[in-house]
């Protein structure tokens, strides 16, 4: 049996989406622990070139830069999607920038778009 995603591109990026999320859910909670241990140490007199130096690969920076991209990625596959099905299901790009909140323009890009890859 199929899954609706295999049929069907919006779905397939939410689920995507959903999975970006996870990951990222699972990385913020790696930030915040590190972050604070960053923090205590800080707060104890230690200097930061002693601090970043000694954390733990990879470092928070290079976590939240994941995150980003992942979620940029990600919303961008499911916007381009559901954009894309709505116009196919005959509402006008105004009506679609109407629903997003972005302009008849942003739309047409969206639409003219093609997923990385």
């Amino acid at each position: 049996m199929r899954t609706v995603a295999a049929v069907d591109p919006v779905a397939a990026a939410l689920e995507n989406l959903i999975e970006v999320v996870r990951r990222n859910r699972q990385d913020g909670l790696v930030v915040i622990e590190r972050a604070e241990a960053l923090l205590e140490a800080r707060r104890s007199g230690r200097p930061w070139r002693e601090l970043v130096p000694e954390e733990p690969s990879p470092p928070i920076v290079e976590l939240l830069a994941g995150k980003l991209e992942r979620l940029a990625a990600g919303s961008s596959r499911f916007r381009r999607a559901q954009a894309r099905a709505l116009h196919d299901e005959g509402l006008t790009m105004e009506e679609v920038a109407s629903l997003f909140g972005v302009t008849r323009q942003r739309i047409s890009a969206l639409l003219k778009e093609r997923a990385p890859g």
